[in-house]
């Protein structure tokens, strides 16, 4: 059914729905920093579905060794809605005071620096190896916030069953594209 959308479409829904979660939080919560505070992580929970679905669409044009037009479509659409997540998160930390250790947050600045920038370039991206580590670089980044939400690093929130089921399912993600990258490296070839 998605398949069905244009990414102007895809893109109106997805902003549709970055409004609604604000205004849910906005409606429901008193303090401005809860607000942003709660809207980042739902938000933030969004941009793992659809992170998902676009390594899904990448996985099957590598098996079909299919054009990228639909991915790069749907790449955009993650990067725009990924960029209001990060405004989410960044007033959260500024309303909330929360302490930023650069760190830290280094691998985070460049995986939001890829995630802009791929869909621009992805049809210049000859290797498939280079798409690879867009993915898995991306997908790595999400996972480790994840693995800090369940150890409880994450000030004012406490971990949930949510975090977990992300966690694994995005190791059996990983793991199932992976191994089925790994078969059918030789499509690799025929670039």
């Amino acid at each position: 059914m998605i398949n069905k959308f244009s990414y102007k479409q895809l893109l109106f829904i997805g902003i549709l729905s970055e409004t609604i979660i604000f205004s849910i939080f906005y409606f429901s919560k008193q303090e401005l920093g809860d607000v942003f505070r709660y809207s980042a992580r739902y938000s933030g929970r969004l941009s793992l579905i659809i992170y998902i679905y676009c390594f899904y669409k990448f996985y099957m044009a590598f098996l079909n060794i299919g054009n990228l037009k639909r991915v790069k479509d749907l790449v955009f659409v993650f990067g725009f809605l990924h960029v209001i997540h990060f405004g989410f998160l960044a007033l959260s930390v500024y309303l909330n005071n929360l302490t930023i250790i650069p760190v830290k947050i280094t691998g985070g600045a460049l995986a939001y620096i890829m995630i802009i920038i791929y869909p621009f370039i992805i049809e210049k991206i000859k290797k498939h190896i280079y798409h690879l580590v867009y993915f898995y670089y991306v997908g790595i980044v999400m996972l480790m916030t994840y693995v800090a939400r369940i150890k409880g690093d994450f000030e004012g929130a406490e971990p949930k069953i949510f975090h977990k089921i992300a966690f694994v399912f995005l190791i059996l993600v990983f793991l199932k594209f992976g191994y089925t990258f790994y078969i059918q490296r030789k499509n690799f070839k025929h670039e």
